[in-house]
């Protein structure tokens, strides 16, 4: 894996997170008070860079095969996950994911909270809500980063990466002020789901001790494998649902 690739995988799961990080900001500090909703964006940043401080220097001390086979068998797991949701999206069986939906339903439930003062802190409910989600989703970048990083021996262009994602989404969301619904996450959550998928069936074989025929460039069959896999269980599933309701596949948009 050179490190485009390792930069690509990266910036792009991070990217999905960041949005939807995004999305949760944008409503507590649009609805409630942008100062508390910014003051809990920081606390998540500063817990956050604790946690990775803790778990990075952990990572580079485990031996390699080990990490693979660890690592690999996360990564699987949490792909499996993201690729399951696109897969259904993507097939009409699951609504759409939708950032204005997000974006409209954070709004009303932070408009019905009461105010609550605490300290330094005038909105306590903006606060937690946006340290809540700078957190939630920042432990997946942070996840995402250290694993790639850690497991090609580069946690600082992993690093770099995410933190470029985070900083692009964060300055186009601040200068437009609104969720970016404009970004193809469903697409982008697919593509990702696959790459992660495919990165924990290659490293958690490694570590396994399986010797894959070209070493890296394996990579070029088991990520093409895994996606076509994946768009004929797209067909396959928009078939059967048609068949099944006599309609064609959702047409909805939700918030997950």
């Amino acid at each position: 894996m050179g490190s485009g690739a390792l930069f690509i995988a990266v910036f792009l799961a991070c990217v999905v997170e960041a949005v939807e990080a995004l999305t949760i900001v944008l409503a507590a500090g649009t609805s409630r008070d942008w100062r508390s909703a910014i003051m809990g964006v920081l606390a998540g940043v500063v817990a956050l860079a604790l946690i990775v401080a803790a778990l990075g220097p952990a990572l580079t001390a485990v031996p390699l095969e080990a990490l693979r086979l660890v690592v690999g068998g996360l990564l699987l797991i949490f792909g499996l996950q993201w690729l399951r949701k696109a897969i259904l999206r993507a097939s009409g069986l699951k609504a759409l994911h939708d950032e204005e939906a997000i974006f409209r339903t954070q709004v009303a439930a932070a408009s019905a909270a009461q105010a609550d003062r605490r300290g330094v802190v005038r909105d306590w409910y903006a606060f937690t809500l946006s340290f809540k989600g700078v957190v939630l989703e920042g432990l997946e970048v942070a996840f995402i980063a250290l694993t790639f990083g850690a497991n090609q021996g580069d946690i600082p262009l992993a690093a770099f990466a995410a933190v470029a994602a985070v900083l692009i989404v964060a300055v186009v969301g601040i200068a437009v002020r609104a969720p970016l619904a404009r970004v193809p996450e469903n697409t982008m959550k697919m593509v990702v789901g696959v790459m992660l998928t495919s990165f924990g069936i290659f490293w958690a074989a490694e570590g396994a001790g399986a010797q894959w025929p070209g070493a890296d460039a394996a990579l070029l069959v088991v990520i093409p494998s895994v996606a076509v896999f994946a768009l004929l269980l797209v067909v396959a599933l928009r078939r059967r649902s048609t068949r099944s309701t006599g309609k064609g596949p959702l047409a909805t948009r939700a918030s997950r």
